[in-house]
């Protein structure tokens, strides 16, 4: 088993974090490889904002309807925007950045979870993109996909169970 395989074995999406800091260098390291993701017809449409203030790490956790409180307790936060003026496949664009990011933070030693934020609502009724644009700051053109949350973890997590894969999902040649 390569060494990629078995980090996509061992991470797991984690919600509750230590009180730990997340390391500035870990956070840029993550960030480069949301930059080195690839991209559709190499527009790279994808920016990313970093949060470390707990305040705003805590208002951001009303972004999504039960789905972001983790955001409280985190290290920091990674909001993945891309701009829809530069690329008609902002959606895979942003999603191939968020998994390399994903799984940068868990080779790093970090844990984090996918916080969906395209198509969702805040907790007070808005759209969640609309909701964290106005804590943030960012431009009408950038959609905002997802929220990355960052942390150390507070404890540690069971690896995938390899015999529960469903391996009938796998066809050859055709379906």
């Amino acid at each position: 088993m390569n060494d990629t395989f078995k980090l996509m074995v061992a991470r797991r999406s984690v919600r509750k974090y230590s009180s730990e800091p997340v390391d500035d260098e870990k956070l840029d390291v993550i960030v480069r490889a949301g930059l080195l993701s690839p991209s559709g017809h190499s527009k790279y449409p994808c920016e990313f904002i970093i949060v470390k203030d707990k305040s705003m790490l805590e208002k951001m956790s009303h972004c999504r309807v039960g789905a972001a409180k983790m955001l409280e307790g985190a290290g920091a936060a990674i909001v993945v925007l891309a701009d829809r003026e530069k690329s008609d496949v902002i959606i895979e664009d942003a999603s191939v950045a968020m998994m390399s990011m994903h799984l940068m933070a868990a080779s790093l030693g970090l844990a984090s979870c996918w916080i969906q934020v395209r198509a969702r609502d805040a907790e007070d009724g808005r759209p969640s993109e609309e909701f964290l644009r106005e804590l943030l700051g960012f431009p009408t053109n950038f959609q905002c996909q997802s929220v990355l949350s960052i942390g150390v973890p507070e404890r540690s997590s069971k690896p995938h169970d390899l015999d529960r894969l469903k391996l009938e999902k796998i066809h050859r040649e055709k379906f």
